[in-house]
């Protein structure tokens, strides 16, 4: 405890001391699928439709893959070093595949996916290509040390194989000749040149049993010949060269006769049993498949494989990489790219034109006001007007989405109508297609922010002013809302005491809801509405103050003297005056003593002094008599100030005089 003293030599100055004391896109829904596949490079594919499966040759890892159409691997026949072209026989029993590293070529059983043969085509004679016609295996080589490329049969009909080389010496092809056999004539295959310099292609007749050449063509069309192809009928034949076109050739006499557009380097060729052709190009930053239906030379459907490595360009076709299925319903691709990554490709609808759908709305628009839905709806195959289109909206209410019915499609394939959404929040609208013999199903989608509905709230007893100890009440009052009807009350003390919730609760039919408070510090009281679906989140603040608690008892005093209406502690000029404060605790809270005297008939100020609290809010503080002081008369007091007592959790309270005085 510290001491204040009091004396004539120092005029009677008080010394005090104390002790201490926180918009929209298309979209289609063709069920295109895509699988990576177990091989690194891609020699050919052939599709069994016996058996359903797809069969992919790999030349740099030597061998086999089998899938299903899905394609999940089912088998892998290995030990086939550099195999490269693939053919099935007629009745999809067998798959003979051209292995150059063994200088042979191979059967496959296609039911086990094992190998049942093996067939040694001549030392160094490095088959590449295969096709069946006639009867027979035919082969386009090149042997070993040369780029000179010919074509042989292998003829497995009698007792032992038997193999007959260099059929066609004279056409002199540039490496090992792609063949195809015509699907339209069993005894007609086509050859073309397979390397960069001396395009050739040319046509035999097989029926013999030797390859007798019918018709050749030795354009001037630069780069390699990748992929080739019958017509049903056997009257055309497509090449897949370099360029921005698929080459069509005349079979009977090889004259060119068309071309379908196509683009960069033309990498494979396929055509359907309905004549339907699909051009593939090695294009990685352009389409890379080109579907035309018999007769047009417009692209009823393309497809533009993504990348699925590194390369910001998309991945590319496969050389000789498209296969229909054997009823023309499906088309598989397979692309690769610099990552080594080789993928099968499904397209489910390809002779089927695939509308993009656009949807338009507004970037934001105000709940429970109109708005418009526009958008077109584009295809190779234009859509008559007043074709329907399904509208559905999703929003916060309907997450699974609402049907709005149909709306017809416009002149020039445009659309428009008009909306009224019920909520706030993220709005989708989603426009479909559901497509029909000759397109594939569409749907677009655009999303609008829906604003919400402002919410009217307010809270009372702001900047209300409240005694220490006292209980308020207060009372939120919200507006208008559409379903939700709850409202918080919360407390946030100022100074380290925790933020609470006060009450959580349903307004009455007044839109009012109370909670009551037992007040110790000033305190920030927010009233808090989470918003529904059309009334957006919404509060209230006010700032209610309190002041800080104080007392102020003296002890010590032999006596109790009234003086006029004034009663006085009277204490001996030989003893102290203890005076002790107490307000509400705080770290590091002081404690204002004023002590006045009564001098010529007036209070004069005998100075403030601030005092440490102890850790429980007090103060002890010794006024020490003297002699001098007898007949005189003093009052002090306590107070809290805002800011000055060392912190600023209470507002300022003055504490009540108290009144003492000295006798000898």
């Amino acid at each position: 405890m510290r001491k204040r003293t009091l004396s004539a030599a120092t005029s009677l100055a008080v010394l005090f001391s104390s002790a201490a004391l926180v918009a929209g896109t298309a979209g289609s829904a063709a069920a295109d699928s895509s699988v990576l596949l177990p091989v690194s490079s891609v020699g050919d594919l052939v599709v069994d439709g016996v058996h359903q499966k797809i069969f992919i040759s790999d030349p740099a890892y030597g061998k086999v893959v089998a899938t299903d159409y899905a394609g999940r691997v089912l088998a892998t026949v290995t030990g086939l070093p550099g195999v490269t072209g693939l053919a099935l026989s007629a009745d999809g029993a067998s798959l003979y595949a051209a292995v150059p590293g063994a200088d042979s070529v191979v059967a496959v059983d296609t039911t086990t996916v094992t190998e049942t043969a093996r067939y040694a085509t001549g030392d160094k004679t490095d088959p590449k290509h295969l096709a069946l016609a006639g009867g027979k295996i035919w082969f386009g080589y090149e042997p070993t040390g040369t780029d000179h490329g010919d074509i042989g049969s292998l003829d497995l009909s009698g007792t032992d194989p038997v193999v007959k080389l260099a059929q066609d010496d004279e056409t002199n092809y540039s490496g090992a000749p792609r063949l195809v056999a015509s699907p339209g004539n069993p005894n007609t295959i086509a050859a073309a040149s397979s390397y960069y310099n001396r395009f050739k292609v040319a046509t035999y007749d097989v029926t013999s049993g030797t390859a007798n050449r019918t018709a050749r063509n030795d354009s001037t069309l630069s780069g390699v010949t990748n992929d080739l192809a019958f017509t049903p009928d056997g009257t055309r034949l497509v090449t897949a060269n370099a360029g921005n076109v698929h080459h069509v050739w005349q079979t009977s006499d090889l004259t060119e006769v068309d071309t379908l557009p196509s683009d960069y380097h033309g990498a494979a060729v396929a055509i359907a049993p309905d004549g339907t052709v699909a051009a593939g190009s090695d294009s990685s930053y352009g389409k890379d498949v080109f579907v035309y239906k018999p007769a047009t030379k417009t692209a009823v459907r393309t497809y533009d494989f993504p990348s699925t490595g590194s390369s910001s360009g998309g991945d590319d076709l496969a050389d000789g990489g498209l296969a229909w299925e054997p009823n023309g319903s499906r088309l598989f691709a397979v692309t690769n790219n610099y990552n080594g990554m080789v993928r099968l490709h499904v397209l489910d609808e390809p002779t089927k034109s695939a509308p993009a759908v656009t949807v338009r709305v507004p970037a934001t628009a105000p709940v429970q006001k109109a708005l418009t839905v526009s958008g077109s709806v584009a295809a190779t195959l234009a859509l008559p007007a007043g074709t329907p289109l399904a509208v559905t909206r999703f929003d916060v209410e309907n997450p699974a989405g609402k049907s709005l019915g149909t709306k017809p499609l416009g002149a020039n394939g445009a659309f428009s109508f008009t909306d009224t959404p019920a909520v706030a929040g993220n709005v989708t609208y989603k426009v479909a297609y559901a497509g029909d013999a000759q397109h594939s199903a569409a749907s677009g989608t655009a999303l609008v922010k829906v604003s919400h509905n402002k919410t009217s709230i307010t809270l009372d007893k702001n900047k209300s002013i409240h005694n220490y100890a006292t209980t308020v009440t207060y009372t939120a009052t919200l507006g208008p809302t559409y379903k939700n009807r709850v409202v918080e009350i919360w407390a946030d003390p100022w100074g380290y005491e925790p933020k609470r919730l006060l009450k959580r609760g349903t307004v009455n039919a007044q839109g009012k809801l109370s909670a009551s408070m037992w007040m110790s510090r000033d305190t920030t009281v927010t009233a808090v509405f989470a918003g529904d679906a059309r009334n957006g989140w919404a509060q209230a603040v006010s700032g209610v103050y309190t002041r800080a608690g104080v007392s102020t008892t003296l002890s010590r005093h032999y006596k109790w003297t009234k003086i006029g209406n004034v009663n006085y502690q009277t204490y001996r000029t030989s003893n102290y005056v203890l005076i002790t404060t107490w307000h509400n605790a705080y770290p590091n809270r002081l404690t204002r003593n004023d002590a006045q005297m009564w001098i010529q008939g007036a209070w004069r100020d005998l100075g403030p002094e601030w005092f440490a609290l102890d850790r429980y809010g007090k103060a002890y503080v010794r006024f020490q008599g003297d002699p001098v002081l007898a007949g005189y008369k003093f009052r002090v007091r306590s107070s809290y100030i805002d800011g000055a007592s060392g912190d600023n959790v209470n507002s300022t309270v003055y504490g009540p005089w108290k009144y003492f005085n000295f006798t000898r």
